[in-house]
């Protein structure tokens, strides 16, 4: 594959994770200065700024590995592991319509727990492709380990509104 196509690929398929973030965001950027302000939280919530700058970064990374995993297999040679990408990418873009949208943070947990195990899922079949593309997974995996309990925390706090 020469540089060029190199490159339009891999915009592409940086395109396609971005993408499942902008769907997201569609029902999260009306919530968060309304009904997630007023919501009880734990302590240890981060500020609502940092979200933006780590959700890119992680869907750039995202994208990347499917990049690698598709120039090294192509989708024929990792149907499996691409098909998971697509649906932990489904189940991500789902968590924000569930947990914002629908405002409905119980729902939105058990949602997150099949995402993690989905980020699991395709972490381990992306590493038999290309360790390096499995690798990359893994800061979003742990930063979907600490939305989980973040999300967990904040239906507790507010169990009775819901």
């Amino acid at each position: 594959m020469n540089v060029g196509k190199a490159v339009v690929s891999l915009i592409l398929w940086v395109g396609i994770s971005m993408g499942a973030g902008l769907i997201g965001s569609l029902s999260t950027a009306t919530a968060v200065p309304t009904w997630y302000a007023d919501l009880r939280k734990p302590n240890w919530t981060p500020p609502s700024w940092i979200f933006g700058p780590v959700w890119t970064t992680l869907y750039v990374m995202m994208g990347v590995a499917a990049w690698l995993v598709w120039r090294k297999s192509g989708f024929v040679g990792a149907k499996a592991a691409m098909w998971l990408f697509f649906l932990q990418l489904l189940c991500n873009a789902a968590w924000s319509l569930i947990f914002f949208g629908l405002r409905s943070p119980g729902l939105a947990f058990a949602e997150i727990l099949l995402l993690w195990g989905l980020i699991l899922a395709t972490a381990l079949a992306f590493w038999r492709h290309s360790p390096i593309a499995g690798a990359l997974l893994l800061p979003y995996l742990a930063w979907v380990t600490f939305a989980t309990a973040l999300n967990l925390a904040i239906w507790r706090l507010n169990l009775s509104g819901y």
